[in-house]
This record gives C-alpha cells, sequence and structure tokens, in this order.
C-alpha cells in the first residue's frame, strides 16, 4: 500500500488571485505575510502558482499556465517585465525559506506539457505547416525550433490530446528531456520546492512524470555520496473519469519507488452533489468511480479549485463545509482552497464550527483505516480506524434539512468516552457526549444538514 504524504495541503492562490487582492508583482510577499496565519491553521504545505516567465500575450499579466522560459523565475526583463504577476525571484526564494523555517514545505506548479508566446512562425518539416514554435528565451536556456513540439522527427504521432492550440512539447526530444529535468533539478536544489504539481499530465506521456518522480535530488545543497537522496512528492492533475486516472497511475508508477498521486475529480464531483443537489443520496460516497475509493493513498482529495471555480456552474455553491467535513476525516491527502479559508469566512478561528477546527481533527485523529458504519439516502457515518498516534474518530453527516439525524451503530471503542470535536449545520447547537456500550454500540446524530466529527475522549 502507497502512503501519500501525511498532512494538511493549502492552494496558495486562485484565478486572477493578484489582481483580486492587490498584489500585482508581490504576491510571493503576500503569502510571506500570511505563513504565521497559515501555520497556526495547522497547514502542512502550500502549493504555489506557477513561478517562470509566462507568455503575456498582448501585454495581459498571466497565471503562468502558458509558460514562455522555464528559466526565468522574475529574473530578465522579457515579455513585458522583469517579474511575473506573483513576484520577482528573490521574492519567491524569500519565501521558500520562510515557508521552510516555518515547517512548512511548498509544491511548485510546473507545465511542462506546452509553450506559448513563441518569437516567430517556423517551418514544420513533418506537417509543412508554419508554426510559432521558435523560443530564443532572454535567459539564454532551453531555445526551441520546431524539433521541440508535435510532431517532431523525434515523434511523429502524438497520442494526448492539445491543450488551448498552444504548441506542445516532444518529451522525447533529448534537448526537451534534458530541459525539463533541468528545470525540476533548479526547483528541488536552488529554490528549494519539496514537490510538484504536475498541469494537464493526459497531454503527455506519464513516463516524463516517472522520470521526475524517481529522480534523487541533492536538496541539502551538500554534495558528495548520499547527498542526493531526496524524494520529490508529487501529484498529477489527471481530469478525467476514475477508471482513466486510475490507468494513469499504474503507468506512471510501474517500477516507481516513489508513487505518484492524483487529484480525485470523480469524487469532487460527487461532493458537489452533495452541496448543490437537492436531495443527492449520500450513499453515492460509497461509490467505486473515485480514486479516494479505488486507491485511497494516491489521492489528492479536494473541494474546489482555481480551474473548477472558473468554469460556469461548477463551483461549489452551497454548504461547502460538508464537503470539507468529509475530505478532512477520511483517508487521502487534503488539500484546501485558498479563497474558502482566507476570504469565504469558512475557517471559522476559535469555533467548533469551520476548517480550523476540521483541520485540527485531521491531523490530531484522522489515521487509519476508513469503515462504513451507516448510509442510506440521508445519513453517513463513517469511522477511522487510528494510526501512529493518531486516535481515530468518527464522521456523521445528515443530509435532512429538518430534523436531527442519526442511527446506532458499533464502533471499535468498547465502552468508551466519545466527544464532539468539530461540528455544523442549520443548528450548530454542541452535540452530545456519547458512551458506547460494552460492544462498541452507540447512536451518533448530526444537525439538520450538518455533520459532527467524533473522537475518543
Amino acid at each position: 500500500m502507497r502512503v501519500v504524504a501525511m498532512g494538511v495541503l493549502l492552494q496558495a492562490f486562485y484565478w486572477n488571485c493578484p489582481s483580486a487582492e492587490n498584489q500585482q508583482g508581490t504576491w510571493w510577499k503576500f503569502l510571506q505575510s500570511k505563513l504565521p496565519a497559515v501555520k497556526a491553521a495547522g497547514f502542512t504545505a502550500m502549493w504555489l502558482p506557477p513561478a517562470c516567465k509566462a507568455a503575456n500575450l498582448f501585454g495581459a499579466p498571466s497565471m503562468g499556465y502558458d509558460p514562455y522560459d522555464y528559466f526565468d523565475l522574475g529574473e530578465y526583463n522579457q515579455r513585458g517585465s522583469v517579474g511575473t504577476w506573483f513576484g520577482v525571484k528573490d521574492d519567491l526564494t524569500a519565501l521558500v525559506t520562510a515557508a521552510r523555517t516555518a515547517g512548512l514545505q511548498l509544491y511548485a506548479d510546473i507545465v511542462i506539457n506546452h509553450n506559448n508566446g513563441a518569437d516567430a512562425q517556423e517551418l514544420n518539416l513533418v506537417n509543412n505547416q508554419m508554426m510559432w514554435t521558435k523560443f530564443t528565451p532572454v535567459s539564454g536556456k532551453f531555445p526551441r525550433d520546431w524539433t521541440c513540439f508535435h510532431p517532431s522527427t523525434f515523434q511523429v504521432v502524438d497520442e494526448y490530446p492539445p491543450f488551448g492550440g498552444m504548441p506542445q512539447l516532444c518529451h522525447q526530444n533529448p534537448v526537451v528531456y534534458s530541459a525539463v529535468m533541468e528545470y525540476a533539478q533548479r526547483m528541488i536544489e536552488e529554490i528549494g520546492f519539496d514537490g510538484f504539481r504536475f498541469d494537464y499530465v493526459k497531454g503527455f506521456g506519464p513516463w516524463m512524470i516517472k522520470a521526475i518522480s524517481e529522480r534523487r535530488f541533492n536538496k541539502s545543497g551538500n554534495a558528495g555520496p548520499g547527498s542526493a537522496m531526496y524524494k520529490p512528492f508529487c501529484v498529477g492533475e489527471y481530469w478525467d473519469s476514475e477508471v482513466s486516472i486510475e490507468d494513469w497511475l499504474n503507468l506512471a508508477n510501474s517500477f516507481n519507488d516513489n508513487p505518484v498521486t492524483a487529484f480525485d475529480f470523480p469524487l469532487r464531483y460527487h461532493l458537489k452533489d452533495l452541496c448543490d443537489t437537492y436531495g443527492y443520496d449520500l450513499r453515492g460516497l460509497l461509490a467505486v468511480d473515485s480514486v479516494l475509493t479505488t486507491e485511497p493513498d494516491s489521492a489528492v482529495t479536494f473541494v474546489d479549485n482555481h480551474d473548477t471555480t472558473q468554469n460556469p456552474g461548477d463551483a461549489v455553491i452551497n454548504d461547502k463545509l460538508l464537503a470539507y467535513a468529509f475530505i478532512l476525516t477520511h483517508q487521502g491527502y487534503p488539500c484546501v482552497f485558498w479563497p474558502d479559508y482566507f476570504n469565504y469566512g469558512l475557517s471559522r478561528t476559535g469555533t467548533a464550527n469551520g476548517l480550523d477546527a476540521l483541520i485540527a481533527a485531521h491531523e490530531k485523529y484522522a489515521g487509519g483505516d476508513a469503515t462504513n458504519l451507516w448510509a442510506d439516502a440521508n445519513l453517513y457515518i463513517m469511522q477511522r480506524s487510528g494510526y501512529a498516534g493518531q486516535a481515530g474518530l468518527v464522521l456523521v453527516l445528515n443530509n435532512r434539512g429538518d430534523i436531527w439525524n442519526g442511527a446506532t451503530v458499533k464502533t471499535q471503542w468498547v465502552n468508551g468516552h466519545l466527544t464532539p470535536v468539530a461540528w455544523d449545520g442549520n443548528d450548530q447547537s454542541r452535540p452530545e457526549e456519547k458512551y458506547t456500550g460494552g460492544d462498541g454500540s452507540v447512536d451518533l446524530y448530526a444537525a439538520p444538514r450538518g455533520w459532527v466529527v467524533y473522537a475518543p475522549a
């Protein structure tokens, strides 16, 4: 069984966040100022937006998903500025240093499927078409021509779908492969990142991700035998069905001693239905079409992200804490979206009714296997067995909007005491203390359209 990084991940950006927060060119500094709050909340890692210089077409600032120069992290005056929309390289390294001092890991979002903003068109000799594939970056590193992109003399047929009409890199070209590996090495060894989120992995071969995850990096900066042994955390964005994600994971992790993980998009859509679809049947949360259900240690779970909140009708609108209660108590590596915590008031610091209480419950209690104790259309009860200092917990979800709802279930705790550590719903009254019988049985209830996390006292 694979084990993902333990803790709670914070996605430390959202679409157009620099302009929305009046932090254009200062997002890295802004994040550094927030590190004490991030640490105090109990987060253990942060996922940052793409850090390299983007195309910035027509003078418009970019979120970085259209990379131009991988080796310009806000260092060179090109594409209209020295810094990226998030800041200059010195600001980025200061953020990384401060995060390390605070005990937080940082994951770099890297986009290695496609490029944009070419400096000139040129003739592709495979398809005999003029294409925007001539790149002459000011950094002087990784200049590209048509052979670096599909179709290439190194791979004529590209079996993977293109993205946004941008030229797709041909990783089988040794020049491309070497540049991507050098870029990954720089982000870990020089800048100090701890891992990667790979954008749009359905656009290129899983072997490229595997090559990076298997690489042993010299993160300490020390030379000599045994120094280059750091294994980066890796998660891929494969926005598709569970079957497709599972196929990708199997290919990426075949004979791989540092297995990669994947965002659980199928589960995310079940959670959206839980929050936004009237009458959603809670038994759907047990469906086998999620990564969490089929391979929990490979699942990075989430409720919303920068993309889902940009697609019309795709963002979760109602009762979002129901979804967070689910991912912060179950297996998988849960990821919290920046606006949900800092902008939309879901942290609810100082109460038992929000993300702060759920994160604390995750870190203290959410260990071991998950076992379903009850599931019907309106009630869902799950138990975590506990592991390595985490005592275990019970989650109760109530989908009824009119009454407290519950059932008698048999837990693992015999003659025990269960106390509510986090809860919310249409009634925020504190749930009752509970005492289990000689066979572990106890009746557990949650508020209307609410949830409760119980833990052994």
